[in-house]
Protein backbone atom coordinates (compact mmCIF):
# COMPACT_ATOMS: atom_id res chain seq x y z
CA UNK A 1 0.00 0.00 0.00
CA UNK A 2 1.47 3.38 -0.98
CA UNK A 3 1.21 6.47 1.23
CA UNK A 4 -1.26 8.00 -1.20
CA UNK A 5 -3.68 5.11 -0.89
CA UNK A 6 -6.45 5.65 1.60
CA UNK A 7 -7.30 3.04 4.16
CA UNK A 8 -10.90 1.87 4.11
CA UNK A 9 -12.49 2.97 7.38
CA UNK A 10 -13.71 0.28 9.75
CA UNK A 11 -17.49 0.60 9.92
CA UNK A 12 -19.47 0.47 13.15
CA UNK A 13 -22.84 1.73 14.30
CA UNK A 14 -21.73 3.56 17.43
CA UNK A 15 -18.49 5.06 18.73
CA UNK A 16 -18.16 6.01 22.38
CA UNK A 17 -15.11 8.16 23.12
CA UNK A 18 -13.80 7.77 26.67
CA UNK A 19 -14.09 4.70 28.88
CA UNK A 20 -15.63 6.41 31.89
CA UNK A 21 -18.98 6.34 33.67
CA UNK A 22 -20.81 8.30 30.95
CA UNK A 23 -19.78 6.12 28.02
CA UNK A 24 -20.31 2.96 30.08
CA UNK A 25 -23.84 4.08 31.03
CA UNK A 26 -24.79 5.07 27.50
CA UNK A 27 -23.22 1.91 26.09
CA UNK A 28 -25.27 -0.35 28.36
CA UNK A 29 -28.47 1.58 27.61
CA UNK A 30 -27.89 1.38 23.85
CA UNK A 31 -27.00 -2.32 24.00
CA UNK A 32 -30.27 -3.02 25.81
CA UNK A 33 -32.28 -0.90 23.38
CA UNK A 34 -30.40 -1.92 20.20
CA UNK A 35 -29.08 -5.45 20.83
CA UNK A 36 -27.72 -5.83 17.31
CA UNK A 37 -25.86 -2.52 17.20
CA UNK A 38 -22.07 -2.66 16.89
CA UNK A 39 -20.17 -0.44 19.33
CA UNK A 40 -16.55 0.68 19.56
CA UNK A 41 -15.32 2.25 22.79
CA UNK A 42 -12.11 4.28 22.46
CA UNK A 43 -9.93 5.19 25.46
CA UNK A 44 -6.61 7.04 25.25
CA UNK A 45 -5.28 5.58 28.52
CA UNK A 46 -4.25 1.96 28.99
CA UNK A 47 -6.99 1.32 31.53
CA UNK A 48 -10.66 2.20 31.94
CA UNK A 49 -12.15 4.65 34.43
CA UNK A 50 -8.72 6.12 35.18
CA UNK A 51 -9.61 9.80 34.83
CA UNK A 52 -12.75 11.48 36.23
CA UNK A 53 -14.47 8.21 37.15
CA UNK A 54 -11.63 6.93 39.32
CA UNK A 55 -12.48 6.85 43.03
CA UNK A 56 -9.49 8.96 44.04
CA UNK A 57 -10.11 11.48 41.27
CA UNK A 58 -13.87 11.85 41.66
CA UNK A 59 -15.51 14.03 44.27
CA UNK A 60 -18.99 12.96 43.13
CA UNK A 61 -19.39 9.78 45.10
CA UNK A 62 -23.10 9.71 45.66
CA UNK A 63 -24.24 13.29 45.07
CA UNK A 64 -27.93 13.13 45.91
CA UNK A 65 -28.41 16.68 47.28
CA UNK A 66 -29.05 15.31 50.77
CA UNK A 67 -26.12 17.17 52.29
CA UNK A 68 -24.53 19.41 49.62
CA UNK A 69 -25.36 22.97 50.66
CA UNK A 70 -24.42 24.51 47.29
CA UNK A 71 -27.47 22.81 45.73
CA UNK A 72 -29.81 24.82 47.97
CA UNK A 73 -28.90 28.49 47.44
CA UNK A 74 -30.35 31.28 49.52
CA UNK A 75 -32.54 33.74 47.63
CA UNK A 76 -32.22 37.53 48.05
CA UNK A 77 -35.31 37.51 50.29
CA UNK A 78 -33.67 35.00 52.64
CA UNK A 79 -35.70 31.98 51.52
CA UNK A 80 -34.05 28.76 50.37
CA UNK A 81 -34.47 27.37 46.87
CA UNK A 82 -34.59 23.56 46.77
CA UNK A 83 -35.38 23.18 43.05
CA UNK A 84 -31.88 22.03 42.09
CA UNK A 85 -31.71 19.70 45.09
CA UNK A 86 -35.02 18.10 44.12
CA UNK A 87 -33.83 17.57 40.55
CA UNK A 88 -30.53 16.00 41.65
CA UNK A 89 -32.15 13.82 44.32
CA UNK A 90 -34.66 12.52 41.78
CA UNK A 91 -31.92 11.90 39.21
CA UNK A 92 -29.86 9.93 41.73
CA UNK A 93 -32.86 7.70 42.47
CA UNK A 94 -33.14 7.04 38.72
CA UNK A 95 -29.46 6.01 38.71
CA UNK A 96 -30.04 3.61 41.60
CA UNK A 97 -33.01 2.04 39.79
CA UNK A 98 -30.89 1.46 36.71
CA UNK A 99 -28.00 -0.07 38.66
CA UNK A 100 -30.49 -2.26 40.52
CA UNK A 101 -31.89 -3.56 37.25
CA UNK A 102 -28.40 -4.37 35.97
CA UNK A 103 -27.77 -6.40 39.12
CA UNK A 104 -31.20 -8.05 38.88
CA UNK A 105 -30.54 -9.01 35.24
CA UNK A 106 -27.12 -10.38 36.09
CA UNK A 107 -25.33 -7.87 33.84
CA UNK A 108 -23.22 -6.72 36.78
CA UNK A 109 -22.70 -8.37 40.15
CA UNK A 110 -21.49 -7.76 43.71
CA UNK A 111 -23.08 -4.32 44.26
CA UNK A 112 -21.16 -3.93 47.52
CA UNK A 113 -18.08 -3.28 45.37
CA UNK A 114 -19.54 -0.04 44.04
CA UNK A 115 -22.24 1.17 46.45
CA UNK A 116 -22.66 1.20 50.24
CA UNK A 117 -24.94 2.87 52.74
CA UNK A 118 -23.49 5.86 54.55
CA UNK A 119 -25.26 8.69 56.42
CA UNK A 120 -25.17 12.07 54.69
CA UNK A 121 -24.76 15.11 56.93
CA UNK A 122 -24.47 18.88 56.69
CA UNK A 123 -22.51 20.65 59.44
CA UNK A 124 -22.13 24.39 59.99
CA UNK A 125 -20.70 26.81 62.55
CA UNK A 126 -21.70 30.36 63.47
CA UNK A 127 -25.04 32.12 63.88
CA UNK A 128 -25.57 33.00 60.21
CA UNK A 129 -24.76 29.52 58.96
CA UNK A 130 -26.90 27.87 61.62
CA UNK A 131 -29.80 30.10 60.56
CA UNK A 132 -29.21 29.09 56.93
CA UNK A 133 -29.11 25.37 57.73
CA UNK A 134 -32.32 25.54 59.75
CA UNK A 135 -34.11 27.32 56.90
CA UNK A 136 -32.71 24.76 54.47
CA UNK A 137 -33.96 21.90 56.60
CA UNK A 138 -37.43 23.44 56.88
CA UNK A 139 -37.59 24.05 53.12
CA UNK A 140 -36.53 20.49 52.34
CA UNK A 141 -39.21 19.06 54.62
CA UNK A 142 -41.76 20.23 52.05
CA UNK A 143 -40.63 17.45 49.67
CA UNK A 144 -40.81 13.73 50.43
CA UNK A 145 -37.48 13.09 48.66
CA UNK A 146 -35.82 14.37 51.84
CA UNK A 147 -38.07 12.55 54.29
CA UNK A 148 -36.14 11.14 57.24
CA UNK A 149 -33.76 14.07 57.57
CA UNK A 150 -33.03 15.15 61.16
CA UNK A 151 -31.92 18.62 62.32
CA UNK A 152 -30.20 19.47 65.58
CA UNK A 153 -28.18 22.19 67.28
CA UNK A 154 -27.40 19.90 70.21
CA UNK A 155 -23.65 19.55 70.81
CA UNK A 156 -23.90 16.07 72.35
CA UNK A 157 -26.13 14.71 69.60
CA UNK A 158 -23.74 15.91 66.89
CA UNK A 159 -20.84 14.44 68.88
CA UNK A 160 -22.66 11.11 68.93
CA UNK A 161 -23.02 11.28 65.14
CA UNK A 162 -19.53 12.57 64.25
CA UNK A 163 -17.16 12.47 67.24
CA UNK A 164 -14.16 13.37 65.10
CA UNK A 165 -15.71 16.73 64.25
CA UNK A 166 -16.76 17.57 67.82
CA UNK A 167 -13.78 16.39 69.88
CA UNK A 168 -11.72 19.37 70.97
CA UNK A 169 -14.47 21.83 70.00
CA UNK A 170 -15.66 24.33 72.58
CA UNK A 171 -19.23 23.73 73.74
CA UNK A 172 -19.84 27.45 73.44
CA UNK A 173 -19.51 27.29 69.64
CA UNK A 174 -22.76 27.71 67.77
CA UNK A 175 -23.18 24.54 65.70
CA UNK A 176 -25.91 22.76 63.77
CA UNK A 177 -26.20 19.62 61.65
CA UNK A 178 -28.63 17.65 59.56
CA UNK A 179 -28.41 13.89 59.08
CA UNK A 180 -30.20 11.44 56.84
CA UNK A 181 -29.57 7.70 56.87
CA UNK A 182 -30.42 6.87 53.25
CA UNK A 183 -27.21 8.36 51.85
CA UNK A 184 -24.74 6.23 49.91
CA UNK A 185 -21.10 6.11 48.90
CA UNK A 186 -20.53 5.18 45.26
CA UNK A 187 -17.25 4.04 43.76
CA UNK A 188 -17.79 5.09 40.16
CA UNK A 189 -14.52 3.55 39.07
CA UNK A 190 -15.69 0.11 40.20
CA UNK A 191 -19.15 0.64 38.71
CA UNK A 192 -17.69 1.74 35.38
CA UNK A 193 -15.43 -1.30 35.23
CA UNK A 194 -18.37 -3.60 35.96
CA UNK A 195 -20.48 -2.13 33.15
CA UNK A 196 -17.62 -2.12 30.67
CA UNK A 197 -16.84 -5.73 31.53
CA UNK A 198 -20.40 -6.63 30.52
CA UNK A 199 -20.10 -4.64 27.28
CA UNK A 200 -16.70 -6.10 26.45
CA UNK A 201 -18.16 -9.60 26.69
CA UNK A 202 -20.61 -8.85 23.87
CA UNK A 203 -19.52 -10.14 20.45
CA UNK A 204 -20.16 -6.89 18.59
CA UNK A 205 -18.60 -4.53 21.15
CA UNK A 206 -14.91 -3.60 20.99
CA UNK A 207 -13.06 -1.78 23.77
CA UNK A 208 -9.80 -0.28 22.55
CA UNK A 209 -7.38 1.00 25.19
CA UNK A 210 -4.40 3.26 24.44
CA UNK A 211 -6.29 4.57 21.39
CA UNK A 212 -6.35 8.35 21.00
CA UNK A 213 -8.91 10.10 18.81
CA UNK A 214 -7.10 12.68 16.72
CA UNK A 215 -9.69 13.82 14.19
CA UNK A 216 -13.49 13.75 13.86
CA UNK A 217 -15.04 14.67 10.53
CA UNK A 218 -18.55 14.50 9.07
CA UNK A 219 -18.60 12.77 5.68
CA UNK A 220 -20.89 13.44 2.73
CA UNK A 221 -22.98 10.36 3.49
CA UNK A 222 -23.86 11.69 6.96
CA UNK A 223 -21.53 9.36 8.87
CA UNK A 224 -18.66 10.36 11.12
CA UNK A 225 -15.10 9.45 10.20
CA UNK A 226 -12.81 9.21 13.21
CA UNK A 227 -9.04 9.03 12.96
CA UNK A 228 -7.56 7.03 15.83
CA UNK A 229 -3.94 6.52 16.80
CA UNK A 230 -2.86 3.35 18.60
CA UNK A 231 -0.50 4.79 21.20
CA UNK A 232 1.25 1.43 21.60
CA UNK A 233 2.00 0.64 17.95
CA UNK A 234 1.85 4.31 16.77
CA UNK A 235 -0.34 3.19 13.88
CA UNK A 236 -3.37 5.16 12.76
CA UNK A 237 -6.68 3.96 11.41
CA UNK A 238 -10.09 5.36 10.58
CA UNK A 239 -13.47 4.34 11.93
CA UNK A 240 -16.77 5.24 10.30
CA UNK A 241 -19.80 5.50 12.59
CA UNK A 242 -23.45 6.48 12.38
CA UNK A 243 -23.46 7.91 15.92
CA UNK A 244 -20.69 9.32 18.11
CA UNK A 245 -20.78 10.15 21.80
CA UNK A 246 -17.94 12.14 23.34
CA UNK A 247 -17.72 11.29 27.03
CA UNK A 248 -14.06 12.06 27.59
CA UNK A 249 -14.36 14.13 30.76
CA UNK A 250 -12.19 17.24 30.57
CA UNK A 251 -11.05 16.17 27.11
CA UNK A 252 -14.56 16.40 25.63
CA UNK A 253 -14.31 20.10 24.72
CA UNK A 254 -11.25 19.65 22.50
CA UNK A 255 -12.86 16.70 20.71
CA UNK A 256 -16.16 18.55 20.33
CA UNK A 257 -14.32 21.43 18.69
CA UNK A 258 -12.68 19.00 16.26
CA UNK A 259 -16.14 17.83 15.14
CA UNK A 260 -16.90 21.27 13.71
CA UNK A 261 -20.63 21.13 14.54
CA UNK A 262 -22.29 24.55 14.69
CA UNK A 263 -23.71 23.83 18.14
CA UNK A 264 -20.17 23.70 19.60
CA UNK A 265 -19.39 27.31 18.77
CA UNK A 266 -19.09 29.61 21.75
CA UNK A 267 -18.31 26.88 24.27
CA UNK A 268 -15.11 27.19 26.26
CA UNK A 269 -13.63 25.55 29.30
CA UNK A 270 -11.97 26.64 32.53
CA UNK A 271 -9.79 23.90 34.08
CA UNK A 272 -9.57 23.45 37.84
CA UNK A 273 -7.37 20.86 39.47
CA UNK A 274 -8.22 19.22 42.80
CA UNK A 275 -6.40 17.91 45.85
CA UNK A 276 -7.43 16.00 48.96
CA UNK A 277 -6.03 15.37 52.37
CA UNK A 278 -6.15 11.61 52.81
CA UNK A 279 -6.11 10.14 56.31
CA UNK A 280 -3.40 7.50 56.83
CA UNK A 281 -4.20 6.67 60.48
CA UNK A 282 -6.59 3.68 60.70
CA UNK A 283 -7.76 4.70 64.20
CA UNK A 284 -8.82 8.13 62.95
CA UNK A 285 -10.54 6.63 59.89
CA UNK A 286 -12.62 4.34 62.13
CA UNK A 287 -13.82 7.24 64.28
CA UNK A 288 -15.79 8.74 61.41
CA UNK A 289 -18.68 7.20 59.46
CA UNK A 290 -20.51 9.78 57.36
CA UNK A 291 -20.27 12.14 54.45
CA UNK A 292 -20.24 15.58 56.07
CA UNK A 293 -20.52 18.71 53.94
CA UNK A 294 -19.89 22.21 55.22
CA UNK A 295 -20.60 25.64 53.79
CA UNK A 296 -18.24 27.34 51.38
CA UNK A 297 -16.61 30.53 52.64
CA UNK A 298 -18.21 33.79 51.51
CA UNK A 299 -17.07 34.59 47.97
CA UNK A 300 -15.79 31.08 47.27
CA UNK A 301 -17.08 29.10 44.26
CA UNK A 302 -19.43 26.10 44.62
CA UNK A 303 -16.56 23.68 43.91
CA UNK A 304 -14.91 24.75 47.18
CA UNK A 305 -17.57 23.28 49.47
CA UNK A 306 -15.53 21.46 52.17
CA UNK A 307 -16.40 17.91 53.13
CA UNK A 308 -15.09 15.22 55.44
CA UNK A 309 -15.87 12.15 53.43
CA UNK A 310 -16.00 8.47 54.36
CA UNK A 311 -15.26 6.35 51.29
CA UNK A 312 -15.02 2.66 50.49
CA UNK A 313 -12.27 2.13 47.92
CA UNK A 314 -11.08 -1.31 46.86
CA UNK A 315 -12.89 -2.85 49.82
CA UNK A 316 -11.20 -0.59 52.37
CA UNK A 317 -12.63 2.28 54.38
CA UNK A 318 -10.98 5.62 53.62
CA UNK A 319 -11.33 9.18 54.91
CA UNK A 320 -10.74 12.28 52.82
CA UNK A 321 -11.03 16.00 53.44
CA UNK A 322 -11.16 18.71 50.82
CA UNK A 323 -11.27 19.70 48.16
CA UNK A 324 -8.31 22.01 47.84
CA UNK A 325 -8.35 23.60 44.42
CA UNK A 326 -5.47 24.40 42.13
CA UNK A 327 -4.93 25.65 38.61
CA UNK A 328 -3.47 23.77 35.70
CA UNK A 329 -3.84 24.39 31.99
CA UNK A 330 -4.41 20.65 31.52
CA UNK A 331 -7.95 19.49 30.74
CA UNK A 332 -7.18 15.97 31.96
CA UNK A 333 -5.01 14.68 34.79
CA UNK A 334 -3.05 12.83 32.11
CA UNK A 335 -3.46 15.64 29.60
CA UNK A 336 -1.27 18.32 28.04
CA UNK A 337 -0.33 21.73 29.43
CA UNK A 338 -1.34 23.11 26.03
CA UNK A 339 -4.98 21.97 26.42
CA UNK A 340 -6.32 25.38 27.48
CA UNK A 341 -4.50 27.27 24.73
CA UNK A 342 -5.59 24.69 22.12
CA UNK A 343 -9.23 25.09 23.17
CA UNK A 344 -9.32 28.82 22.43
CA UNK A 345 -11.02 29.48 19.07
CA UNK A 346 -12.40 32.57 17.36
CA UNK A 347 -15.93 31.53 18.32
CA UNK A 348 -15.28 31.27 22.07
CA UNK A 349 -12.78 34.07 22.74
CA UNK A 350 -15.47 36.57 23.70
CA UNK A 351 -17.42 34.20 26.01
CA UNK A 352 -14.17 33.13 27.71
CA UNK A 353 -12.97 36.70 28.24
CA UNK A 354 -16.38 37.80 29.52
CA UNK A 355 -16.60 34.84 31.89
CA UNK A 356 -13.08 35.58 33.13
CA UNK A 357 -13.92 39.20 33.93
CA UNK A 358 -17.09 38.15 35.73
CA UNK A 359 -15.24 35.56 37.81
CA UNK A 360 -12.23 37.44 39.14
CA UNK A 361 -13.14 36.16 42.60
CA UNK A 362 -12.62 32.61 41.34
CA UNK A 363 -9.20 33.54 39.99
CA UNK A 364 -8.26 35.07 43.35
CA UNK A 365 -9.54 31.98 45.14
CA UNK A 366 -7.46 29.66 42.95
CA UNK A 367 -4.33 31.77 43.45
CA UNK A 368 -4.80 31.59 47.21
CA UNK A 369 -5.37 27.84 47.04
CA UNK A 370 -2.21 27.27 44.98
CA UNK A 371 -0.18 29.29 47.49
CA UNK A 372 -1.31 27.19 50.45
CA UNK A 373 1.40 25.44 52.43
CA UNK A 374 0.92 22.01 54.11
CA UNK A 375 0.36 23.85 57.40
CA UNK A 376 -2.33 26.02 55.75
CA UNK A 377 -4.17 22.90 54.58
CA UNK A 378 -4.05 21.33 58.04
CA UNK A 379 -5.37 24.59 59.49
CA UNK A 380 -8.36 24.38 57.12
CA UNK A 381 -8.91 20.78 58.17
CA UNK A 382 -8.76 21.72 61.88
CA UNK A 383 -11.71 24.06 61.37
CA UNK A 384 -13.73 20.85 60.89
CA UNK A 385 -11.56 18.40 62.81
CA UNK A 386 -10.11 20.39 65.76
CA UNK A 387 -7.78 17.61 66.93
CA UNK A 388 -6.40 16.79 63.48
CA UNK A 389 -2.66 16.06 63.45
CA UNK A 390 -0.44 16.74 60.47
CA UNK A 391 1.20 13.30 60.61
CA UNK A 392 -2.19 11.57 60.18
CA UNK A 393 -2.88 13.10 56.78
CA UNK A 394 -1.16 13.22 53.41
CA UNK A 395 -1.87 15.07 50.17
CA UNK A 396 -3.60 13.19 47.36
CA UNK A 397 -3.88 14.68 43.85
CA UNK A 398 -7.41 14.40 42.49
CA UNK A 399 -8.68 14.72 38.92
CA UNK A 400 -9.04 17.70 36.62
CA UNK A 401 -12.40 19.39 36.13
CA UNK A 402 -13.22 21.64 33.20
CA UNK A 403 -16.04 24.01 34.05
CA UNK A 404 -18.24 25.01 31.10
CA UNK A 405 -18.08 28.51 29.62
CA UNK A 406 -20.93 29.33 27.26
CA UNK A 407 -22.37 32.27 25.39
CA UNK A 408 -24.54 34.67 27.32
CA UNK A 409 -26.50 37.49 25.72
CA UNK A 410 -26.25 39.79 28.75
CA UNK A 411 -22.56 39.40 29.63
CA UNK A 412 -21.12 37.81 26.50
CA UNK A 413 -20.21 34.64 28.35
CA UNK A 414 -20.75 32.90 31.66
CA UNK A 415 -19.15 30.17 33.72
CA UNK A 416 -21.41 27.20 34.47
CA UNK A 417 -20.91 24.92 37.47
CA UNK A 418 -22.70 21.87 36.15
CA UNK A 419 -23.00 19.63 33.12
CA UNK A 420 -24.00 20.48 29.56
CA UNK A 421 -25.06 18.14 26.75
CA UNK A 422 -24.15 19.52 23.31
CA UNK A 423 -25.75 17.74 20.36
CA UNK A 424 -25.58 18.23 16.60
CA UNK A 425 -28.78 19.28 14.85
CA UNK A 426 -29.23 15.84 13.26
CA UNK A 427 -28.53 14.02 16.54
CA UNK A 428 -25.62 12.04 15.08
CA UNK A 429 -23.07 13.42 17.56
CA UNK A 430 -23.38 14.36 21.21
CA UNK A 431 -20.88 15.44 23.84
CA UNK A 432 -21.00 15.94 27.58
CA UNK A 433 -19.19 18.93 29.06
CA UNK A 434 -18.76 20.02 32.66
CA UNK A 435 -18.48 18.42 36.06
CA UNK A 436 -20.59 18.12 39.23
CA UNK A 437 -22.97 16.44 39.88
CA UNK A 438 -22.03 14.45 36.78
CA UNK A 439 -21.46 10.81 37.63
CA UNK A 440 -24.26 10.54 40.19
CA UNK A 441 -26.82 11.69 37.64
CA UNK A 442 -25.26 9.84 34.69
CA UNK A 443 -28.37 7.81 33.89
CA UNK A 444 -30.65 10.85 33.64
CA UNK A 445 -28.05 12.67 31.55
CA UNK A 446 -27.76 9.73 29.17
CA UNK A 447 -31.54 9.52 28.87
CA UNK A 448 -31.37 13.15 27.78
CA UNK A 449 -28.76 12.18 25.17
CA UNK A 450 -31.04 9.40 23.89
CA UNK A 451 -33.98 11.83 23.64
CA UNK A 452 -31.93 14.28 21.59
CA UNK A 453 -30.16 11.74 19.39
CA UNK A 454 -32.80 9.03 18.94
CA UNK A 455 -36.08 10.99 19.16
CA UNK A 456 -38.12 8.71 16.92
CA UNK A 457 -36.96 5.48 18.57
CA UNK A 458 -37.70 6.96 22.02
CA UNK A 459 -41.35 7.24 20.94
CA UNK A 460 -41.56 3.56 20.01
CA UNK A 461 -43.33 1.20 22.38
CA UNK A 462 -40.42 -1.26 22.28
CA UNK A 463 -37.98 1.36 23.60
CA UNK A 464 -40.44 2.68 26.17
CA UNK A 465 -41.12 -0.82 27.48
CA UNK A 466 -37.41 -1.62 27.75
CA UNK A 467 -36.67 1.65 29.54
CA UNK A 468 -39.54 0.99 31.95
CA UNK A 469 -38.02 -2.43 32.66
CA UNK A 470 -34.64 -0.86 33.39
CA UNK A 471 -36.02 2.19 35.22
CA UNK A 472 -39.44 1.37 36.72
CA UNK A 473 -40.27 5.03 37.33
CA UNK A 474 -39.42 6.00 33.73
CA UNK A 475 -41.79 8.68 32.47
CA UNK A 476 -43.10 9.42 35.97
CA UNK A 477 -42.16 12.10 38.48
CA UNK A 478 -40.63 10.86 41.72
CA UNK A 479 -40.65 14.41 43.05
CA UNK A 480 -44.45 14.50 42.81
CA UNK A 481 -45.24 10.96 43.95
CA UNK A 482 -44.31 10.00 47.51
CA UNK A 483 -45.56 6.40 47.26
CA UNK A 484 -43.63 5.80 44.05
CA UNK A 485 -40.48 7.21 45.62
CA UNK A 486 -40.85 4.98 48.68
CA UNK A 487 -41.41 1.89 46.51
CA UNK A 488 -38.45 2.63 44.25
CA UNK A 489 -36.15 3.30 47.20
CA UNK A 490 -37.23 0.05 48.85
CA UNK A 491 -36.56 -1.87 45.61
CA UNK A 492 -33.11 -0.33 45.17
CA UNK A 493 -32.17 -0.89 48.79
CA UNK A 494 -33.14 -4.56 48.61
CA UNK A 495 -31.36 -5.34 45.33
CA UNK A 496 -28.25 -3.29 46.12
CA UNK A 497 -28.19 -4.55 49.73
CA UNK A 498 -27.87 -1.00 50.99
CA UNK A 499 -29.19 -1.61 54.49
CA UNK A 500 -27.17 -4.80 54.87
CA UNK A 501 -23.74 -3.42 54.07
CA UNK A 502 -23.82 -0.45 56.44
CA UNK A 503 -21.28 -1.19 59.13
CA UNK A 504 -21.15 1.65 61.61
CA UNK A 505 -17.96 1.45 63.60
CA UNK A 506 -17.50 4.65 65.54
CA UNK A 507 -15.23 4.67 68.56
Amino acid sequence: MTKKQKRTPVETDIVLIGAGIMSATLGVLLKQLMPNASIQILERLDQVAAESSDAWNNAGTGHSALCELNYTPQNPDGSISIDKAVHIAESFEVSKQFWSSLVELGLISMPEKFIRSIPHMSFVLGDDNVSFLKKRYEAMQTNHLFRGMTYTEDYEKIKEWVPLIMEGRAKTEKVAATRIEIGTDVNFGALTRAMLQYLWAQSDVELKLAHEVQEIEKTDDGRWEIEVKNLTTKRKKKISAKFVFIGAGGGSLLLLEKSGIAEAKGFGGFPVSGQWLKCVNPEVIEKHHAKVYGKAAVGSPPMSVPHLDTRFIDGKKALLFGPYAGFSTKFLKNGSYFDLATSIKIGNIRPMLAAGLDNLALTKYLINEVRQSPDDRIKSLQYYVPNAKKEDWELEIAGQRVQVIKKDEEHGGKLEFGTEVVTSADGSLSALLGASPGASTAVSIMLDVLSKCFPEQMKQDSWKTKLEDLIPSYGLSLAKNADLTANMRARSAEILALNENETINVK
